[in-house]
């Protein structure tokens, strides 16, 4: 299982409230949800953002609210990972439920600029910054968490 795209970088702190803001949490479509993702901490994002691209983040991402919303929204706008040098764990469950790979590794996240191009390998945990044609190791998923996301998400892995 590998991801490949460009980044989106932040700081710590970035909250379920910026990832997807309250005011549009009236519906359940993904889609809608995702073409409102980040729009208040970077108006552009969605502009942006292409199928595989790649967040990265300092400490506490996703921290705040519990609600599934903002994996969702991340995930339905096409992000391939979200690396971080920690997660809320909330955030960290939602987003294995729902299929959305998420890393913890402080040095490719206080290393790694907007706008680079990474690629990740979750079967090893090794991440590649191939513009500054670097490495980091993260931790790589367990086998149970690696069929969690092939699958798209907890519920259909409990599908036989």
């Amino acid at each position: 299982m590998k991801a490949h795209g460009t980044v989106h970088k932040y700081g710590d702190n970035v909250d379920t409230d910026v990832i997807i803001p309250a005011r549009y949490l009236n519906t359940s479509d993904h889609k809608e949800l995702a073409s409102h993702c980040m729009e208040d901490i970077d108006k552009d994002f969605v502009k942006n953002v292409k199928d595989g691209d790649i967040i990265v983040a300092n400490m506490n991402f996703g921290c705040g609210s519990s609600r599934e919303h903002a994996p969702i929204a991340i995930k339905a706008s096409g992000i391939g990972c979200v690396i971080a040098s920690t997660f809320a764990r909330i955030f960290y469950r939602n987003s294995i439920n729902i299929g959305l790979p998420i890393l913890e590794c402080d040095e490719a996240a206080k290393d790694i600029d907007n706008g680079n191009e990474v690629e990740i390998d979750f079967d090893t945990g090794i991440i590649t910054n191939v513009t500054k044609n670097k490495t980091y190791q993260a931790q790589p998923f367990p086998e149970f968490i690696k069929e969690i996301i092939n699958k798209g998400g907890l519920l259909n892995s409990l599908k036989k």
